[in-house]
């Protein structure tokens, strides 16, 4: 019978998106190039909701908190990449892989519970104009924030405590580009049937499928609605107030879906991590870009900002 070297381990190594070394550099400058988008246009999102007083509005400061999710994910995900790069070391200590998954795993479940706070929202406006400003005062607003980031930190700790009860590891050699609990999963050398079982009821029922429902069951609501309303122009009007909402849902649900649902049989690690480099990177690039191109608010805010800025120069 063969034998397996197992052992404890004091630090990981991070394999990266390939191991290729002709390729190390374009995907560096990729990566870098991705991080400064994303981080600039989620800085925008943030200046303009805080700057202007038109945007401060309850859908402006949802999308300010995405943004503000989106900045810290692509930066705990991507710095390993880009910091292996520029140092030469693709080491990471074992304190600082769990901290990277902890936080990783608790902004996972934020952007989820905040979308759906956001389809709660735009159900308000569209279902209930007249009540619209009564439910959706600063004070609800600042608790559904806040519950969504509380909850996010609370569904993210068991997994945490459940990975670290684990002693020993198969290898230290992590093949993926940040620690994340999968690639982990498949290090360890005990029984994973609890951590399995974990994963499926508090990552897949609890932080995915209860804000993929609740908004769910908002649109459905809002489709209702809008439905009902007589005059295409009303009908179109309506829509157009949800569909950047819609796009970014529809957007990350099927990445997640793709990359978490996909059967063993056709498993493929190399399309798993594509998968999960267009939801940690792509998708918080394209959240400004939709709501700014898609929103006439948020394109007259920064025409009015980039304005002001001229005349100030």
């Amino acid at each position: 019978m063969e034998q397996i070297n197992y052992t404890a381990v004091t630090y990981f190594i991070i394999k990266g998106i390939s191991e290729k070394p002709e390729l190390q550099a374009p995907i560096f400058f990729l990566i870098l190039l991705i991080y400064l988008i994303c981080l600039g246009g989620n800085t925008m999102i943030l200046l303009l909701v805080s700057l202007d007083p038109q945007l401060r509005t309850p859908m402006y400061f949802f999308l300010s908190n995405l943004s503000l999710i989106d900045i810290f994910s692509t930066t705990v995900t991507l710095h390993n990449i880009l910091f292996s790069f520029i140092s030469g070391d693709n080491t990471t200590s074992f304190i600082s892989c769990m901290t990277h998954m902890y936080i990783f795993s608790s902004l996972q479940s934020d952007v989820l519970s905040i979308l759906a706070v956001m389809g709660y929202d735009r159900y308000a406006a569209i279902c209930n104009p007249l009540h619209y400003h009564m439910k959706m005062n600063q004070k609800n607003c600042l608790i559904l924030a806040t519950v969504s980031w509380v909850m996010g930190c609370m569904e993210a700790t068991p997994l945490l405590v459940a990975i670290l009860s684990f002693k020993c590891y198969k290898s230290n050699i992590i093949d993926h580009f940040f620690c994340d609990d999968m690639p982990l999963k498949k290090l360890i050398c005990s029984d994973t049937t609890f951590l399995d079982l974990y994963i499926l009821i508090g990552g897949g029922l609890i932080t995915c499928f209860t804000p993929f429902s609740l908004t769910f069951i908002s649109y459905i609501f809002i489709i209702n609605t809008i439905m009902r309303i007589n005059s295409s122009t009303g009908r179109h009007k309506a829509f157009y107030t949800c569909s950047s909402h819609l796009i970014v849902v529809i957007l990350l649900y099927t990445t997640i879906f793709c990359q978490y649902l996909t059967p063993e049989s056709i498993d493929n690690l190399e399309s798993k991590k594509l998968f999960s480099l267009f939801n940690t990177a792509v998708v918080p690039i394209l959240n400004p870009m939709i709501y700014s191109l898609k929103n006439k608010d948020v394109k007259s805010s920064l025409r009015r900002f980039l304005k002001e800025f001229k005349v100030s120069f």
